[in-house]
């Protein structure tokens, strides 16, 4: 593996910003000081530019196996080198659906073979897996996912027993969607009865409302202190989920955490009108209030993570009525740019995007050695220019579906190099696809 010394970087980590050279050998940090004379088989001059650890996007839908007209692991993967996400973590709810060890490990084997990006993938929990879910590998495996709300397929997970059964016995991270089948499906019944087929996207809010968000969500967190289960919650969409998290421990002793994602973050339902069905998703982007809310439970430390949910469907799909369209869209590519968009607006510290999007998931999921610019640990790195806009264009959109809800809008930072376990796998729009991602490995008691 060739060696890679970066000079003159700008280095964001663990809460500081410092300039420094940063030397890689053998797919690790050999060396950070504040000059490195070392031979290597590639320099690079980062003057004026800053040097990340590597994102670690916890939950990301990439089609593969059975839904690949949509999406594949290496067109994804990709795309979330290109946005600086040197790791992902990715969802059961594929044809077939993860539900047994054998067709979890055949979408490892598809990662090993084809994810130019580092990658885990998480075990599905179904009413009836129970069995399956216990043989999970807590050392390289991030987690078990339950759907406590719609969901794909047989995915949702409504059993009172088995939640129970789930909770009380799996000894590793469990992470949930939550939001009320029941209450989803009366205001469904509510809202087709008061405006029929042609139903306006603005009303998908009150149908996947604040309510079923919270009877789900405060009910996961019910079941994870009764059994103390180690409880994620994904994709925090109100602002009264937040009072059911804390901030008051440090983030390696916290038994229930949770995320936020990118669309939450920039979108509100002032944006259905323009964006209309390309900004569906579930949960439901919702009001200005909430947005603002969930923006600052990351600031206080209530939420932990920032992750993107991604989830691409074709333009077609996507360009059908309310009730037709799916749910759900790619984000992995603009994640860590709109990210240090905020940044450029004042509304967030680089340092603590990083602590958000790289930090906080190594330590949520004890990932062994990433998520830190640390001598000896993986080289997962990004280079950023906070000073080199650029517009979302089709021409330059990477995703397989060839959309973005981000289309038109102009980035102030680039992402110039990423750098996967000590292989430069990205420069200035040109990927090296020679080696291939490897496999999270976790740190559990």
């Amino acid at each position: 593996m060739s060696s890679i010394l970066i000079k003159n970087a700008n280095i964001v980590n663990e809460g500081k910003i410092f300039s420094s050279d940063l030397l890689v050998k053998e797919g690790r940090i050999e060396k950070i000081a504040s000059s490195i004379d070392a031979t290597a088989d590639r320099i690079i001059d980062a003057n004026g530019k800053y040097l990340l650890p590597g994102v670690i996007d916890d939950q990301v839908h990439f089609r593969e196996p059975g839904l690949t007209h949509k999406a594949t692991i290496y067109t994804e993967a990709k795309a979330a080198v290109a946005g600086g996400i040197t790791s992902f973590m990715e969802m059961p709810n594929t044809v077939p659906q993860a539900l047994t060890q054998e067709l979890l490990e055949d979408k490892y084997q598809i990662g090993q073979k084809t994810s130019l990006a580092n990658y885990s993938f998480f075990m599905g929990a179904s009413n009836d897996n129970i069995e399956e879910v216990l043989k999970t590998n807590r050392e390289n495996v991030c987690g078990v996912k339950v759907f406590m709300g719609s969901s794909t397929g047989n995915m949702l997970v409504d059993s009172e027993t088995t939640l129970n059964n789930i909770f009380g016995k799996v000894d590793m991270l469990i992470a949930t969607h939550c939001e009320d089948e029941a209450t989803i499906r009366k205001n469904t019944a509510l809202y087709k009865e008061k405006y029929g087929e042609d139903m306006a996207i603005k009303y998908h809010p009150e149908i996947r409302d604040h309510e079923a968000c919270y009877i789900s969500s405060s009910m996961a967190v019910e079941l994870a202190k009764k059994h103390d289960t180690r409880l994620h919650i994904l994709h925090i969409s109100t602002a009264k989920e937040i009072e059911l998290f804390t901030n008051a421990v440090p983030l390696s002793e916290k038994r229930i955490t949770a995320e936020a994602c990118i669309h939450h973050l920039w979108f509100n339902d002032s944006f259905y009108d323009k964006k209309g069905t390309f900004i569906k998703w579930n949960p439901a982007v919702k009001t200005a209030t909430d947005q603002e809310a969930i923006f600052q439970a990351v600031l206080d430390n209530k939420i932990d993570i920032i992750a993107t949910d991604h989830a691409p469907h074709t333009l077609e799909e996507k360009s059908n009525n309310y009730w037709n369209a799916p749910s759900g869209g790619p984000l992995v590519q603009h994640a860590l740019p709109a990210m240090l968009e905020f940044y450029n607006q004042g509304k967030i510290s680089l340092e603590r995007v990083v602590e958000k999007m790289s930090h906080a998931p190594a330590e949520c999921f004890h990932i062994r050695e990433r998520g830190y610019i640390r001598e000896g640990y993986w080289a997962d790195l990004v280079l950023v220019d906070l000073d080199n806009p650029w517009e979302v264009q089709k021409e330059n959109i990477l995703y397989q579906c060839k959309w973005s809800p981000f289309e038109g809008t102009t980035f102030k930072s680039q992402i110039t190099h990423t750098i996967v376990s000590g292989h430069l796998a990205y420069e200035n729009g040109a990927f090296d696809e020679s080696k291939k991602g490897e496999r999270l490995l976790f740190d559990r008691d």
